[in-house]
């Protein structure tokens, strides 16, 4: 069964440290401070689509939005603490909900520091495009326009940061969670859609990073002990099974100026623990994943950023020899480039933005144009598109019946 993590450990965790710095450094305790915003966001899909009765088909997005944020600290800053939590009124659903974005503790050393409990970790020079970022998150609020910070999924996790005078340090355990996925609540979905018992790792995963300046360049190793994020799918019994196989990434990454811009490198080996002779054909095979990027202010209040990247299929040939009849063949090797186009105006209250994907490989794209608009310090509003184009085979073409519009308005407080 799929249970949500409890948040009780670190609310007395908080608590005590709270209550332990009321005490002889009373004097240095701050009292948390209280932010927040109110947002509402909608999206509307485009054209005559058939969806399924199941399916919300005319606005697969209609959300009301309260988050609060609490923050503070104490022992002149050696203690620290945040926590963020959105209430959520979603009519597309017909449902209201809580979620629990962050909440953790922090304790501050001159050569360490270490966070406990829920936090969002960000890993990798990529612009949206993910090799050593193997932490969870929400494709379903990518697709449907919401704000590109609930992209990321916060992660139950011990972070230990170290910063010795050789190379800085970033040691990270965490409970398994998720990626979200599409589903055919909101979307229309190629192929059949198929459930089945969820069966997520219980073990902790570990990861490591490693990073040192070179001048003003920035050089990091990664490694982790990981699980897929998206589900295999195993027939047992004549019964779906959903499980997350395990997986070992290594990698790296190189970031620095050049030619009045920034140049990004990014490499990653995708070991399938569970597949590595590839002879699975519901488990990914291992793959080489490489990146490039390059971005720079080409005019006064303009900057443009181009990527590509590539997938490479270890074992290709074991694959397509176990694959079931009638499943369409993955390319051994997969291309993908990307744009972004940001633009300001009128004292940079109004920001144009774009960015696009284009499946080099399979001729399909992901397009999403936005404008927004800074009323005022706290009120600002956007409205933008998901567009789906190109050959229905490819990642991006497969969900051509998914266009859509949005709008997003919020206050914050």
């Amino acid at each position: 069964m799929n249970r949500r993590p409890r948040a009780a450990p670190l609310l007395g965790l908080l608590a005590g440290l709270a209550w332990g710095s009321a005490g002889p450094a009373r004097a240095t305790v701050q009292l948390p401070e209280i932010h927040g915003f109110l947002q509402a966001h909608a999206a509307a899909r485009l054209g005559s689509v058939d969806c399924d009765r199941e399916t919300e088909c005319a606005w697969p997005f209609n959300e009301q939005r309260l988050q609060l944020k609490a923050e503070g600290g104490g022992l002149e800053g050696t203690l620290g603490y945040a926590g963020k939590l959105d209430l959520v009124h979603d009519a597309a659903l017909d449902k209201t909900d809580a979620d629990l974005r962050e909440l953790y503790a922090d304790y501050n050393a001159e050569r360490f520091t270490v966070r406990a409990g829920r936090q969002v970790i960000t890993w990798g020079v990529a612009d949206l495009l993910f090799i050593n970022d193997t932490f969870p998150k929400a494709w379903v609020s990518f697709f449907g326009g919401l704000p590109l910070e609930y992209l990321k999924r916060g992660s139950d996790a011990l972070r230990l940061d170290l910063f010795p005078d050789l190379a800085d340090m970033q040691i990270v355990l965490a409970r398994f969670r998720r990626d979200l996925l599409p589903d055919s609540d909101r979307f229309v979905l190629p192929g059949p859609d198929i459930s089945g018992a969820l069966d997520e790792p219980s073990e902790l995963e570990a990861s490591l990073r490693v990073s040192r300046y070179f001048g003003s360049w920035d050089a990091a190793l990664y490694l982790a002990r990981t699980h897929y994020r998206a589900p295999a799918l195993n027939q047992v019994g004549g019964r779906w099974k959903r499980e997350f196989p395990r997986l070992n990434v290594y990698g790296a990454s190189l970031s620095g100026p050049l030619w009045s811009g920034v140049l990004n490198l990014e490499a990653g080996h995708y070991d399938s623990v569970k597949d590595r002779d590839g002879t699975d054909p519901a488990v990914e095979n291992s793959q080489t994943r490489l990146l490039v990027g390059y971005s720079r202010q080409v005019a006064e209040d303009t900057t443009l950023g181009l990527q590509a990247y590539a997938e490479w299929m270890h074992d290709h040939d074991a694959y397509r020899h176990t694959l079931p009849e009638g499943f369409p063949e993955r390319d051994q090797l997969r291309t993908v480039a990307t744009l972004r186009f940001t633009q300001f105006h009128l004292h940079q209250t109004l920001r144009l933005s774009l960015f696009a994907f284009w499946g080099v490989s399979k001729g399909d794209g992901y397009i999403i144009p936005s404008v927004r608009y800074a009323f005022s310090d706290p009120l600002w509003g956007e409205l933008g598109a998901n567009l789906f184009v190109g050959d229905r085979s490819g990642q991006f073409g497969g969900l051509r019946d998914n266009d859509n519009i949005y709008a997003t308005l919020r206050y914050a407080f």
